[in-house]
Order: structure tokens, then sequence, then C-alpha cells
């Protein structure tokens, strides 16, 4: 059977990732290369052909690891810059001002290291200090390069105060994605996101510890019949090794093989699909070259 998707982009994951000297967990320590290339091959093969990996500094983000995977899997990494959120923010730049982190971001984008200033979040219903900080050094790096600005809410908190704030400070909402919203598990409160003009994430599939897929199924489903998923990308977000496939985790392919194949049952017509994988991963980081 011919692939439903030919070039998609899975907007939010992690290549390579170390969060374990905060959380304490080897988890949560992602340097599997083999594993990781072995799977971005069976997702190029799956028709993903992109991934946005929005690791940034202080995150484990390892740039010469990321063209390794890029050249052997045949799988396009865009790369990110920028500082995650509390407690994650390097101690180095923990007195740094909002405009010194802004220019290490522009800096990252012009050498050619980074294309997206991301994740960037806030806390689980908490909008730390540090966070506003680095929320106006984003805002100041977009505003600087246009690059796109793709933010982290913890378990879908505060998204609609970050859309507000970006867009309400001149950030280009076309070139936004909110994070993690389908953690908020509340239609209401993504409607009241999109309504800001940004897009979405829909970008942790597959953690149904957090939320089951069918209900994302459900959410999806209704917003495809308001007409709203050109506001919307989709993803898995997988920060730890036990969630790669080879440790009995879903694995990067779930997204193809588990949750595209629901998302059909639902009744979601191939097209929409093909708008949260194809088209709106394209109107953000742009088109690629052939």
């Amino acid at each position: 059977m011919e692939s439903l998707i030919h070039d998609g982009t899975m907007m939010h994951e992690h290549m390579h990732l170390d969060l374990s000297r905060i959380k304490q967990d080897p988890d949560t320590c992602l340097d599997c290369h083999d594993q990781t290339l072995q799977e971005l091959r069976q997702l190029r093969e799956a028709g993903i052909t992109r991934i946005l990996d929005v690791t940034n500094l202080g995150m484990g983000r390892d740039l010469d690891l990321l063209r390794c995977l890029e050249e052997e899997s045949g799988v396009t990494i865009v790369r990110s810059t920028g500082f995650y959120k509390d407690p994650f923010i390097p101690d180095e730049w923990q007195d740094a001002t909002a405009e010194e982190m802004a220019a290490a971001m522009v800096r990252d984008i012009q050498e050619g290291n980074a294309t997206v200033i991301g994740e960037v979040g806030t806390s689980r219903n908490e909008w730390t200090e540090n966070e506003q900080k680095l929320f106006d050094a984003a805002l100041l790096a977009h505003q600087a390069t246009g690059a796109p600005i793709y933010t982290h809410t913890t378990l879908g908190t505060l998204a609609l105060e970050q859309a507000k704030f970006l867009t309400e400070h001149g950030a280009d909402p076309k070139k936004v994605v909110i994070g993690h919203v389908d953690l908020a598990g509340d239609l209401d409160t993504i409607r009241q996101v999109l309504d800001t003009g940004v897009t979405v994430g829909f970008d942790t599939v597959g953690k149904t510890n957090y939320l089951p897929d069918e209900t994302r199924v459900q959410m999806l489903r209704q917003l495809e019949k308001e007409g709203r998923t050109d506001q919307i990308v989709l993803s898995m977000d997988i920060t730890r090794r036990s969630q790669l496939a080879d440790a009995a985790g879903p694995g990067y392919r779930y997204l193809m093989d588990g949750f595209v194949p629901m998302l059909l049952a639902a009744g979601m017509q191939e097209e929409t699909i093909r708008q949260m994988l194809e088209t709106n991963p394209d109107r953000i980081l742009g088109r690629r070259q052939s």
C-alpha cells in the first residue's frame, strides 16, 4: 500500500537529550546513537523525512551527533537554540540578562547551528522570573532573525498565557508553536490558544500515562470538523531511553504505525493528516529544497 505521507515532519523531538543531572534519573539521558539511527531509518521508510529537534543549550544538544544522524539516516534534522526552563537553565546563564540570552540565540542562528528558537518553557501553573526572562530573550531573538519559536508548556498549563504574551509583544503568530497543548485535555482552552493565531502542538502522542491517545484522536477529529487543523502539528516528544522501540517503548515510528491509523479509523480525512504532517510544518519551517 502506498504511504499516506511522503515528506512528513515530526515537529517536536529529541535525538539526543540529557536531563539526568536535574532529574536524577538515568532514563532521561537519551544517548542511544545506534537505536536512534535505526529508528530514523524506519521513519524515513514510513514517510517522515524531517524532524525538528528542540534540544537546546543545557539539555544536552550535540550538533556533531545530529549531523551524523542526519547523514546516516537521510532524515533532515532541524536544530534549535535557546534554553529550556527552570531548573534546567545552565548555571552560567542564571545571571545573564534577556539581551545577553537573545544575543547567544541570534549568534547560534547566524552561525548556522540552529534554525528554531525552542523549546522554551514555563513550569506547571507557574511562570518563574527566570522563565519570563527566557521568553523575553526568545522574543528578541525572533524579532532579530525571524526564526520560529517553539514553546514547552508543562502538562499544557499556561498555554494561553504564552500565546498571548508572544503575539501581543510582536511575535509573528504564524511562526509560533505552543507545545504540548494536547496534555491540557481541554478543547475550550485549545480553541482559545488557536484564536491568538498561533499553531499548537499535539506533540506528546504515545505518552498515554499522561493522556490516552483515544482522547487526542477525539480532540483532533473535533478540531477537524471546526476547520482548525491548519494550526496543528504532530509529534511524540520522546525523552527517555525506555520510550525507544528496542526498550519495549512505542518508538518514534509509533506516530505513523499506530497513531495515524487511529486517526483514519476515527474518520479523519487523509488530507487533514497531510496538512498536520506536511503543509503546516512547511509553513513554519519553510519548504525543503528538492
